[in-house]
């Protein structure tokens, strides 16, 4: 696996994995993942090929595509609420899967994560970035291990 093409240039980490403080309400004090930096509609390639497991609003991670291959799960968070990729969808290493959202997102019933004006955020988000995890055996592990 390799990051570099695989988020349209932006290697910048904001957020590295493991513990941290909190950005934000909602945001957990142990990151999962890690965070890059982008504005909105940069493209995202997935770095393996797999499954589509979830492409939806999926909480704190806000609009989340997740990709199953073998014994791993990927997980890109606060994507574009048009989602470009469906469940069961199968993709291949490489392929583009996501676009990097906005912070405010609208339409989603079930989104408790606000900004400081009361407006809806894609998830717990200070702004756009990709938030990418990977899980082995259903563990989060660092991404930066694995490229």
């Amino acid at each position: 696996m390799d990051l570099h093409g695989h988020f349209h240039g932006y290697r910048t980490i904001s957020s590295p994995f493991g513990k941290r403080n909190s950005p934000t309400k909602g945001a957990s004090s142990y990151h999962s993942g890690i965070d890059i930096p982008a504005p909105p509609g940069t493209n995202i390639f997935s770095v393996e090929s797999g499954v589509v497991i979830l492409a939806k609003f999926n909480g704190s991670g806000g609009c989340t595509v997740i990709i199953s291959a073998s014994s791993y799960q990927f997980i890109y968070c606060h994507v574009s609420p048009s989602f470009l990729v469906y469940q069961n969808q199968y993709v291949k290493k490489g392929d583009l899967i996501a676009q990097v959202g906005p912070k405010n997102i609208y339409g989603f019933s079930n989104n408790p994560y606000k900004d400081s004006n009361g407006n809806p955020t894609n998830g717990a988000t200070t702004g756009p970035h990709l938030h990418f995890t990977i899980k082995k055996d259903g563990t989060a592990v660092n991404p930066l291990n694995y490229f």
